[in-house]
């Protein structure tokens, strides 16, 4: 996806984290980028941040999307053809945590986990495929080292980046004849807003937001022949706690 400069991304859960990291390096390559949050007003604050700083004449809007509605995710993909004309980029960012024991998990936390983390992802690319067909588009999920590593309290959280990593390897196979490149990225820990946690100095052992954008513009930038299609990335360090 050689000179990235106008085209088009879509991000979901890009008001803060790793998909507000992501939003600013693919704005600073020139690329039209629209954020979603399921508030309207979070998105639109965070969207005019991310345009005061940008860089390039890149556009960025903000639009309400809820990742656990279809309907919602095709809204927004529509929105964004109307207001750019196309769709060459999905970042399948949102996403949240519920841990603790089997014997604590509710059934209403392994549901929101499982109906953002991993069904938002089907709804996701199930909206914009055709759109990235007309492209020869790249989509990116976001997974986790969940997503093959799994830990105590984590029943729902890794099902659910278990599920998202198999499901974007399929899904490579099933498109990648149509000229779309699939691709899904696992982090380790990463220094970001997440379940309530706040960055501070102490996570400068970590992954920071914007690595993660620089690792997106790489894929971005590949030789179209390549396809990078699982790519785990951890800090050089381990945590001096």
């Amino acid at each position: 996806m050689d000179g990235l400069q106008n085209k088009v991304a879509l991000i979901t859960g890009g008001t803060k984290g790793i998909g507000y990291g992501i939003a600013q390096s693919l704005i600073n390559q020139g690329i039209h980028v629209a954020i979603t949050s399921r508030s309207l007003a979070a998105a639109e604050a965070a969207a005019k941040q991310l345009q005061q700083d940008a860089k390039t004449t890149a556009k960025v809007i903000g639009l309400e999307a809820d990742v656990r509605s279809l309907e919602s995710q095709e809204k927004a993909v529509k929105q964004v053809v109307e207001q750019f004309g196309k769709l060459d980029i999905v970042l399948a960012n949102a996403g949240l945590g519920h841990f603790g024991s089997i014997e604590e998990l509710t059934k209403e936390q392994w549901e929101e986990t499982i109906d953002t983390n991993l069904t938002g992802v089907f709804n996701s690319i199930k909206a914009s495929v055709d759109a990235l067909k007309e492209t020869k588009g790249y989509y990116i999920t976001i997974s986790s080292l969940a997503g093959t590593n799994f830990f105590a309290g984590g029943s729902a959280y890794n099902a659910s980046k278990f599920g998202v990593t198999g499901f974007t390897q399929a899904v490579m196979l099933d498109l990648r004849k149509y000229g779309i490149k699939v691709s899904t990225i696992m982090p380790g820990s990463v220094s970001t807003h997440f379940n309530g946690n706040e960055p501070d100095e102490n996570d400068a052992w970590k992954i920071q937001i914007e690595d993660i954008g620089e690792l997106v513009v790489d894929l971005l930038k590949m030789n179209p022949r390549t396809l990078p299609s699982k790519i785990e990335v951890r800090p050089t360090m381990p945590s001096s706690k």
